[in-house]
């Protein structure tokens, strides 16, 4: 069977990765991995325990999710995030951000002759996402770059994979009213909202962003970074309640489902902020620590304000320095990755454990 949709998608990017994996691995004191931001902290206990109450789940779930996981979704944007106006049928859960990141230009209808917009530096899967639906795509983080064109989905990304970069509100609120001017679909991704270091982030369904209404907009949130769940694959969309309706009707029929079981955990994640602020303060050390390093070793560190990673350059194309710091047992991400404008530069996640962010300290502090 000759590959027709596999050959629409650009090559997995981690896979040019491998060779220098193997010459970090070699280091006699072993790898450090900053390259993909995992977490690798615990579980919260809250969460870990409201798993286990949930165990016994027999039944299947529905799409829609559980009244009371999009409630806590509800609650958690309204007490964290100010977002008002927004009811549980502005919300669903989905299975992990990337998979509902892939899948929503297909859902939603996209297809050949549309056009997908996503930051000029960006996370891989808005491209993918387009390019599974078969429509045109197109980075850039200009809207007059755009001319008369008017995309059907318009990706913004605050705070930003792989920059750190934040977006101020009084932009945020021109790329908002653009969209509705145009009748296009704004998606925001702020799976790194709690991930703040210098400054703050704002939701798009904020009041002050939208005018009050979310109509026309939507928000992507994970867990897998706020409170380690990256294995649990808990995340969900929430705004135009027309849009998440759409959404849900073709995901019914995909039985895309989020585990019971899951869900229950959900809930105790949002409802928990103690959790959230003991590991903002572990991952602000490491922060800390790897950013000082760096700086010392001759990096100049970029944005990186938010997120969990620092978008570092020494003014080299960025495979030459993914080859030097593999050479000193460290992996990271070439900027290249998140698209050309990044060929620079290289993402550094701190999400590694504290052991070995010490390792990497004492290897970038160390003379060639």
């Amino acid at each position: 069977m000759t590959p027709q949709v596999s050959s629409r998608l650009p090559d997995f990017p981690w896979d040019k990765l491998t060779s220098y994996a193997a010459t970090a691995r070699a280091h006699p004191d072993g790898l450090v991995d900053l390259s993909v931001g995992t977490p690798v902290d615990p579980t919260p206990e809250v969460v870990q325990q409201a798993l286990r109450e949930a165990a016994d789940s027999p039944g299947y779930p529905l799409t829609i999710g559980r009244p009371e996981a999009r409630q806590a979704a509800v609650d958690w944007l309204a007490r964290r995030h100010g977002v008002t106006g927004l009811d549980i049928d502005g919300v669903l859960p989905v299975i992990g951000s990337k998979e509902l990141i892939a899948s929503l230009a297909l859902h939603l209808g996209v297809g050949a002759g549309d056009l997908v917009v996503y930051p000029e530096l960006a996370y891989p899967t808005y491209e993918v996402g387009a390019a599974l639906a078969g429509a045109r795509a197109m980075a850039s983080d200009s809207l007059t770059s755009l001319g008369p064109q008017s995309p059907r989905v318009l990706w913004i990304n605050s705070p930003s994979n792989p920059t750190g970069r934040i977006l101020p509100p009084a932009h945020l609120k021109k790329v908002v009213d653009w969209c509705r001017e145009r009748g296009v679909l704004l998606v925001s991704d702020e799976c790194y909202v709690e991930c703040v270091w210098e400054g703050e982030a704002v939701s798009v369904l904020h009041p002050d962003i939208c005018g009050g209404s979310h109509d026309g907009i939507l928000a992507v949130h994970s867990l897998s970074k706020r409170s380690n769940l990256a294995g649990y694959r808990c995340a969900f969309v929430a705004g135009d309640r027309a849009v998440v309706a759409e959404l849900l009707a073709v995901r019914k029929n995909l039985g895309l489902q989020m585990p019971g079981p899951q869900q229950v955990a959900m809930v105790a994640a949002l409802d928990d902020d103690a959790h959230v602020a003991e590991q903002h303060a572990r991952y602000a050390v490491r922060r800390s620590k790897l950013r000082a390093a760096l700086k010392g070793a001759g990096f100049t560190i970029d944005h990186s304000e938010a997120s969990l990673y620092l978008w570092a350059t020494r003014d080299e194309e960025c495979w030459a320095t993914v080859a030097a710091l593999a050479e000193r047992g460290i992996l990271v991400a070439p900027g290249e990755f998140y698209g050309r404008a990044g060929a620079r530069h290289v993402r550094v996640a701190f999400t590694a454990t504290d052991e070995r962010v010490d390792a990497a300290v004492e290897r970038l502090s160390a003379k060639p």
